[in-house]
Parts: C-alpha cells; structure tokens; sequence
C-alpha cells in the first residue's frame, strides 16, 4: 500500500527512530523560522495560530521525550560498552549533550512564552534572535549525534542491547506492542 505520510520506523529500530526524531525536530525549527517572517508579514493570524501551537506541542512533549532517549537509555547504554577511543570520545561527547539539553531547556522556556502568546492571540512576536539561537544549539547538537553518537551506538551495541533502547523509547511514549 502506498501512503501518503512518511510513516515512522518502528521501535525495533532505536536509532532509526532518533534520527526521525530529528527530522521532526528540524521541521519544527524551519516552521518556527517561517513563522517569525509570517509574523512579520501578516501578522498574527490563524495560520501563526496553527503553527505556534504545532511548535508548543512538539517542543512540549516529544523532544523531552527524545531527550530522555538519549540521558536515561542511549548514552548509558554506550557508556556500558565503549571502550578505548570510543569510551574517551563518548565522555567528551555526552557532557556536551547534557549541556545542550539544558541550554535547549532554558531557551525553550523563552521561547514558549513567545509562542503561547501567539497560539492564545495575545502577541505576535517572535525574536528572530532566539529562534535562530535556538536552532543552532539544535543544528549543532543534532550533528554530534549524526556525526558521532548514532554510528558508534550502530558499531558498538549489540541485538539485545538495541532491542532493550527500543522497548524502553516505546515505554517512554505509552505505546503498547
């Protein structure tokens, strides 16, 4: 059958399902991006409306949950099994990570100010500023999990070891087998 949506990987699949979750993440981003200048443009609408509460709902929900993925199962998991190179490179690497949440955290809750106020009618700003600092942090980020993360999990971590990262995300999101 041929569908119309991009259909997610299953959980059988962990960092296949990472690496949707970035693309989703990026999409976000660009709407955000987009929704600055249509702010700018139009002002706001119902569309602006639309996009601010899209945005709010991701940024809400599913990127704490990614970011669970990666703090409470994906890193340890490698931290469990590098060694040499790889356990040097991933210490380096996943202090970064960790303070990439938080600077993301800390940014997200100006940013969900802004983009509440729109979704609710209230307001139609949205610095540009903090948008594009936001996806930069995320831009950069994400490449370091591209990049880094995801091949040395692909290389290093066994059958049992991805099974075990994939039931925990689905656990995670509530979603029954």
């Amino acid at each position: 059958m041929n569908s119309l949506f991009d259909s997610a990987p299953g959980f059988d699949q962990p960092l296949a399902v990472l690496k949707h979750c970035h693309e989703r993440i990026r999409k976000q981003l660009a709407t955000m991006e987009k929704l600055v200048n249509h702010l700018n443009d139009i002002g706001i609408d119902e569309d602006a409306q639309h996009a601010a509460k899209a945005v709010l709902r991701y940024f809400r929900k599913a990127a704490p949950q990614h970011h669970d993925d990666e703090e409470i199962d994906l890193l340890p998991e490698l931290a469990s099994t590098a060694v040499g190179e790889d356990a040097v490179l991933l210490k380096s690497l996943t202090a970064q990570i960790l303070e990439h949440h938080q600077q993301m955290g800390q940014q997200w809750k100006v940013l969900e100010a802004q983009l509440q106020d729109i979704e609710d009618g209230e307001a139609a700003d949205l610095s540009a500023a903090d948008v594009d600092e936001f996806t930069a942090l995320y831009e950069a980020h994400l490449h370091i999990e591209e990049t880094h993360i995801a091949p040395m999990a692909s290389r290093i971590l066994n059958e049992a070891q991805m099974k075990k990262l994939g039931a925990a995300m689905q656990a995670r999101r509530g979603i029954t087998a």
